[in-house]
């Protein structure tokens, strides 16, 4: 019984770290970065709230929809299609929140 009990412990901690909550400045830094960070293709780079600001203003549902499908010279999860959604609105999270 308590080898089923440290199994089962331990398959916790296997699943819970396996799952680990979504890194928005990761994964800006894999996906995004490179057209955010200098303004590629009228990407709003980070930082600049006058460029972010009508995006803000959009709604957080709008920002998703366009990281997650795609938007103008922007490829769906900024061409990084095995990123979870998750990940990807942890991104966008992230550069509103630097962007503010």
């Amino acid at each position: 019984m308590k080898t089923l009990m440290f199994l089962a412990a331990g398959l916790s901690l296997c699943a819970a770290s396996a799952w680990a909550a979504p890194n928005g400045e990761k994964t800006y830094k894999q996906a995004c970065m490179a057209c955010h960070a200098t303004g590629v293709a009228g990407a709003p780079k980070l930082g600049d709230k006058a460029a972010w600001a009508p995006r803000i203003k959009q709604g957080k549902a709008a920002l998703y929809q366009a990281a997650l499908k795609g938007k103008n010279a922007m490829p769906a999860k900024g061409g990084q299609m095995s990123l979870a959604d998750a990940d990807v609105k942890a991104a966008v999270d992230y550069m509103v929140g630097k962007s503010k």
